[in-house]
Order: structure tokens, then C-alpha cells, then sequence
């Protein structure tokens, strides 16, 4: 079984810690510490939000400057609409930016918000019946 650990810089980690929290997600304390944290996406996926200085560590390229560049767009599939809109919902009561209006493409419908630190995720809902 592979997994997957996205690697993301944080300014604050408890501020990022609580504010994913409030989106619904939780966090492995054995894997948590002052300068990372481990959180719980899925069984096989995880975010890793590192402090700045520490992310530092394994990379000698700068971290991007998610005021004007995204590095990333993280798209997780929901298993409704409804799904979505409540996931945006949370994270928008919690401090998030939503930089464009939901995406109705009839088959897919889906939206994303911009984290505390600029972060951009992407949740969507696919009519199965249009999987093929």
C-alpha cells in the first residue's frame, strides 16, 4: 500500500493545527511536535505542516510565496455535493479565503478555499454514473 505525505510550510503550527481542526480533520500526536504536525487526510494520506525554519531543512530552494504563486492544488473527491459545500463552509468559518465561485459542470461540481498560509485545496463530487 503506497501513502502519501504532502509536505506543507506553516507559519504558526497551532494556528494551522486549529484552523484544519475546525475544517474536521485531526492529527497522529505521534507524529506532532513544535515543529511539524502530522494530519490525518484519509488512511493513506496525510499533510505534514512543518514550520517555516524546519521545512527549511530539506530543501535549499525557497518556499514559495503563496500570496502571489501556488506550489500546489490538493483535490480530494467528496461522496456529495452536499459534501463539498459543508468542507468549504467549515473552512471559510474558520478563516479561509474562497478564491473563485463553486465549479457546476453538471457531472462534476466542486470548490477549493486558500488555507491560513495560502494553501490552495480543491474538493469535488463526481456523478459516479458518469465514471466510466
Amino acid at each position: 500500500m503506497t501513502m502519501i505525505f504532502v509536505n506543507l510550510a506553516v507559519k504558526d503550527l497551532k494556528r494551522s493545527m486549529d484552523f484544519f481542526t475546525k475544517v474536521g480533520y485531526t492529527f497522529n500526536p505521534q507524529f506532532t511536535d513544535e515543529n511539524a504536525a502530522c494530519m490525518i487526510i484519509s488512511d493513506t494520506i496525510y499533510a505534514m505542516l512543518l514550520v517555516e525554519p524546519f521545512f527549511k531543512t530539506f530543501t535549499d530552494r525557497e518556499i514559495t510565496d503563496t500570496s502571489t504563486h501556488l506550489e500546489v492544488m490538493n483535490a480530494f473527491s467528496c461522496e456529495s455535493r452536499e459534501e463539498v459545500d459543508a468542507i468549504i463552509a467549515r473552512a471559510v468559518a474558520a478563516g479561509a479565503t474562497t478564491p473563485r465561485p463553486p465549479q457546476d459542470m453538471g457531472f462534476m461540481y466542486g470548490q477549493g478555499f486558500l488555507d491560513l498560509d495560502g494553501h490552495y485545496w480543491d474538493y469535488f463530487y463526481m456523478d459516479p454514473s458518469h465514471v466510466q
